[in-house]
């Protein structure tokens, strides 16, 4: 029996080296590809073992065509870019890494806001450029003490975003989940409201929610026009949370103030993208969650995985742990 063998099928950090020590030192081969279609990820994972993924597309198809796989360790928090529902079929545990960079994500949602509420990517342009016409340069902000801040997902990260608005910029929070209990809300000082009520009387609107059939395009035109003029939308979750067409126009039109994006249906956009002209949108590339210890401890999490999984220990954070219970694949754990 040969050595377990272990794929990287694309990535997008600094280095790879801290799951390459690890993985190495338990005795496994590993190999790093940059996949980007389905037929790029078969070749590369014939004869693997467990796979590691950003963003390649583990679809149906390429899932059916592993032979050998017994774990797909997603380095981050979504999975949508691996069909889950094949890999139970086929009894492969399916393991994401939820639990890091939470602060990060919290800290830059906040810049994100405060830049586009105060409107520094404008005025860093403006003095640049010879400008100095200060406060006259656009209309009058709103004090942060006065505004309401709604989070859309209140888990880890939302949590965070919450507390530290609240905290640090004395700001109202209302907030949206239908998965935490009334009481949890309100022991962090939270209001919870339908997603309609906090479209409405929100100033800000910040997304915090994984991508899931029932949240693909949760906020579209429809939700778009039921938000203040005035107020501004705030993306640090998935993309296509948003239906991007349907921001454009709110933003043509008036129908929200601005938008501050980490995240876009399509990354990286094309170059005729009407978001990267227009002035009231800030736009970072993908990266809220990053820091040099945040991607340090993603991968060394998401290494662990792996060598639990083919050592015959379970990991942690078993996405379709159901699924492979209820096919026979994974003995029925009892839970505290």
């Amino acid at each position: 029996m040969g050595r377990p063998r272990v794929v990287v099928t694309d990535h997008v950090y600094p280095s790879v080296e801290v799951e390459e020590e690890i993985l190495k030192s338990v005795g496994f081969d590993f190999k790093v590809y940059q996949c980007r279609g389905e037929d790029e990820v078969i070749e590369a994972c014939r004869g693997a073992d467990g796979i590691l993924t950003t963003f390649a597309p583990i679809t149906r198809r390429v899932i059916q065509a592993l032979d050998k796989a017994r774990v797909i360790v997603r380095h981050g928090v979504g999975y949508d870019n691996i069909d889950v529902s094949a890999a139970s079929e086929k009894g492969i545990m399916v393991v994401n890494i939820p639990e890091f960079g939470g602060s990060e994500v919290a800290y830059h949602t906040l810049a994100l806001i405060t830049s586009l509420l105060r409107r520094i990517p404008q005025y860093d342009r403006l003095v640049k450029s010879g400008g100095w016409r200060s406060w006259a340069a656009y209309r009058p902000l709103p004090p942060l003490y006065r505004l309401t801040l709604g989070v859309v997902g209140f888990g880890r990260i939302g949590r965070q975003v919450a507390l530290k608005a609240m905290k640090g910029f004395d700001m109202r929070v209302v907030a949206y989940d239908p998965y935490v209990a009334r009481e949890e809300f309100e022991r962090l000082g939270v209001t919870p409201v339908t997603l309609e009520n906090l479209l409405r009387i929100s100033d800000i609107v910040s997304l915090h929610t994984p991508l899931t059939d029932e949240t693909r395009h949760l906020i579209d035109g429809e939700k778009l026009r039921l938000m203040k003029p005035s107020a501004i939308l705030v993306n640090t979750s998935r993309g296509p949370v948003v239906d991007q067409k349907a921001l454009v126009e709110a933003l043509r039109r008036g129908w929200i103030s601005g938008a501050a994006l980490d995240v876009l249906a399509l990354e990286p956009p094309e170059g005729d993208d009407p978001l990267l002209g227009m002035e009231n949108v800030i736009l970072t590339p993908h990266v809220a969650w990053f820091s040099e210890e945040s991607f340090i401890d993603l991968l060394r999490k998401a290494a662990s995985e792996v060598v639990r999984a083919l050592k015959e220990e379970e990991p942690l954070h078993i996405v379709n742990r159901s699924e492979l219970e209820e096919r026979g694949f994974l003995k029925t754990q009892k839970r505290s």
